[in-house]
């Protein structure tokens, strides 16, 4: 139980609660900036012990976290939600995709104009 409390290094706890698949990339999510411990950019050798925050960005969104557990050893998905809090808002739901059937061959000049339209990009634009 006490090694549940030792602080860890970031980047190994993110790889040992599976947000990242390898250590090597949790390191550089820490050196790009992508990895924020209490509201501060961290390097990947700060340490991080149970009640602090974590937000990383990933896919353009901050995923926040609160660390209830520190492991530093990769773990299976059960346990390794049992070591953090999710506390990520949900997200707003997509806008509208154009979706065209499969084998519709190519849009015509109107359809690709509402596509562009739906994407929110002026048919005009060079």
């Amino acid at each position: 139980m006490m090694d549940a409390m030792k602080p860890v290094r970031v980047d190994s706890w993110l790889w040992a609660i599976r947000i990242y698949k390898t250590r090597s990339a949790a390191t550089t999510a820490c050196r790009a900036g992508h990895v924020r411990v209490g509201g501060e950019r961290t390097k990947a050798a700060q340490t991080v012990k149970p009640g602090d925050e974590v937000r990383v960005r990933m896919s353009g969104f901050d995923r926040i976290l609160v660390v209830k557990q520190t492991l530093s050893k990769r773990v299976g998905a059960p346990v390794a939600v049992t070591a953090y809090e999710d506390r990520t808002p949900p997200r707003e739901p997509s806008a509208m995709l154009a979706v065209r059937d499969r084998g519709a061959g190519r849009p015509t000049k109107r359809e690709r104009r509402e596509i562009d339209r739906l994407r929110g990009r002026d048919s005009h634009e060079d």
